[in-house]
Parts: structure tokens; sequence; C-alpha cells
């Protein structure tokens, strides 16, 4: 499998437009194609600079020419949940004309989106970037050439991947600031180059306070780290 993710902009496509009026940004949760109808269903969390922008956000895109329907599931703030079904975009449809398919979420934000997209051979990858650069601004930010084995063990270890994004979920704010900052100023290196001490001084709080954050972050990710160990194939 051919694997390209490109920073997109699409002249057709309501998420963009509303990126580049509105302080917004979209990441795509869940998303399939009618080919039928040649529409696209999305399920979306929009990220508002503020209530405010939210709001506008929301607005213009519920207004826009090319959206065909467009449901506010939840709100909180100033972040929402939204389904939405838009038209195939002109990009969409070249991507599909060469038997193209997405292969992972999409992110949207200052007039451009993020793009993961596969092709089952490279000629027909190639053939899509062709056709995409008549009509399109985009970059390839990354591609690669998954093989069999490489698909496989992606697959079966897709259990292992979530199991640790758990774990870093689990972790408060204060316990992933107080690990990452252990990490960064060498609290785990040997010889350490910081201490219970400059972590304290860092976070202004006292050593036993640090120290029991440091140590419940630590239990979590390690907890993660063996249930993810047991998933491994």
């Amino acid at each position: 499998m051919i694997d390209i993710a490109m920073d997109m902009e699409q002249y057709d496509c309501p998420f963009i437009d509303t990126t580049a009026d509105h302080g917004v940004a979209f990441s795509a949760i869940h998303w399939d194609f009618d080919r039928s109808r040649r529409e696209l269903e999305t399920r979306m969390v929009v990220e508002g600079g503020d209530r405010d922008q939210l709001s506008n956000g929301l607005d213009a895109l519920r207004g826009h020419d090319n959206m065909h329907d467009y449901s506010l599931l939840s709100r909180r703030d100033d972040v929402a949940h939204i389904k939405t079904v838009i038209d195939e975009t002109a990009a969409m449809q070249t991507i599909r004309g060469n038997d193209g398919y997405i292969t992972g979420p999409f992110y949207i934000e200052d007039g451009s989106e993020v793009w993961h997209v596969g092709f089952d051979r490279p000629r027909q990858a190639d053939d899509t970037l062709s056709e995409l650069d008549r009509d399109n601004e985009f970059e390839v930010v990354e591609r690669t050439n998954t093989a069999l084995p490489d698909m496989q063990d992606l697959v079966q270890n897709a259990g292992a991947a979530m199991t640790l994004i758990q774990g870093c979920e689990d972790l408060s704010e204060t316990e992933r600031e107080t690990l990452e900052t252990a990490v960064s100023s060498g609290y785990f290196e040997s010889p350490r180059d910081a201490t219970l001490g400059t972590l304290a001084d860092e976070f202004d709080v006292s050593k036993p306070a640090v120290s029991k954050n440091l140590r419940r972050g630590q239990r979590k990710m390690i907890q993660r780290v063996v249930d993810a160990l047991d998933d491994l194939e």
C-alpha cells in the first residue's frame, strides 16, 4: 500500500472555507462516503478560539453552499460535536477516480486540510498527484510504501496502541506536565540532570507534592505499558 499524507487546499470544501474565515478547526472522527449519492457524511469535533469564534464558525459552516445536512450533536464552551453531509469535492473525486481511499482521520485549520490517503499501486498514486496538481494547491508531507508484513503488524497491534493512548488520556494535566518536565529536564537520565528539588521549583510546589504527582503518573503509564505488552502480537 502507498500511504500519502498531504496538506491540501480545496476550493469547494465548506470546512476549509470556514477555517479560512473563522478561528475554528475541524477534526474528523468518522466519515462515510455514499457512492450512489456521491456525498460524504462526517462526524467532526470543532474547536474554536473562544465561544464566539465557535458560534460564528458553526453558523458559516451551516450556511455554506456545499453543505447538504448539518446537525449539532453536542457543545461545551468552545468545543462542539457535529454531523454533516457534503457533496463530493473535486479533489475527492480525483482520488476516488484513481481507486484511492482515505486511510486516516483528517484535520482542517487555517484554510488547509491534512489528508491521509492510500493507493494499492504506485502508478495510481503518481497519476492522482499529477491530476490533483492541475487544479489544487497541496504539499505531500509524507509518502510511505507499507509492505504486507508491516500492514499485518499495524492491524494486529492496533489494540496495544489504543491501550497506550488511553494511558495518556488517564493522566491528569498535572501528572502529564510533571512527567513531560521530568523527561525533558533529564530527571530519568543517569546521572540525573534534574532532581526532585529542581522539579519542585519548576512547579512551585514541595518535594513531596512533585514526587507524588510523578509517582502517580508513572504508575498509570507503567500499568498501561504492561497491558499493551500483553496485547502485542
